[in-house]
């Protein structure tokens, strides 16, 4: 089926089908969270898990479509995303198989978005997280469309030592910057340090780390 979105100003058209998330149109998770999309012509931005490229194409649009990568483990939505750019004429974007970002090399990202499926385990949005973590330059940012708040948050916040959280009719909006490249340790693996390295630890944390009692 063919739809027809206006995106804040953009002019979309897509085609879609039953097997893809939220076939009639935009839903209002992925619109929330491009509301609180920033980007610039310098950008470098990974629509992750792209589905049918609602996203992709969007912030394509604003920056050109040399910026922005998108991906998704299903060849199927690879080849509609295909489509879509064609439809929407759209050059330049690099359209990847992979299953998370197993198959993405590179690690020069400034913006990560994504709507990780709601109804799998934590396994897949795990992933998401942590390999995201690494893709980032430091200084970029990730925002993730949820609806299990909690887990979502705290995974997210020891990840990157700090979370922002936007709600709209029961969906989440998580946005997370890179500070450094430290991965923030949990605060199992803390408390096993002695006591004069857990105040070592404390002291980073107030020049851009994470704080101990903000950690799992």
């Amino acid at each position: 089926m063919l739809i027809n979105e206006n995106v804040f100003g953009q002019n979309i058209e897509l085609e879609t089908g039953n097997y893809y998330f939220s076939p009639q149109g935009l839903d209002k998770g992925t619109l929330l969270m491009l509301s609180k999309v920033q980007v610039t012509k310098t950008d470098k931005v990974l629509d992750l898990g792209c589905g049918y490229g609602i996203v992709g194409i969007y912030i394509a649009k604003l920056i050109g479509g040399d910026r922005v990568v998108m991906s998704d483990i299903l060849s199927e939505a690879v080849q509609l995303s295909g489509d879509n750019l064609k439809r929407n004429a759209i050059e330049g974007v690099r359209l990847l198989q992979s299953d998370g970002l197993k198959d993405i090399t590179d690690r020069d990202f400034t913006l990560i978005l994504s709507n990780p499926p709601y109804h799998t385990d934590f396994s897949v949005a795990k992933a998401f997280i942590e390999d995201g973590f690494k893709r980032l330059v430091v200084g970029g940012r990730l925002l993730m469309v949820v609806k299990r708040l909690d887990w979502y948050k705290n995974k997210i916040a020891g990840v990157f030592g700090g979370i922002e959280v936007f709600e709209m009719d029961g969906y989440y909006i998580l946005e997370a910057q890179k500070r450094t490249s430290y991965v923030a340790k949990s605060k199992k693996n803390t408390n096993m340090l002695s006591k004069k390295l857990q105040r070592k630890y404390i002291k980073q944390s107030a020049t851009g780390y994470h704080k101990v009692k903000n950690m799992l």
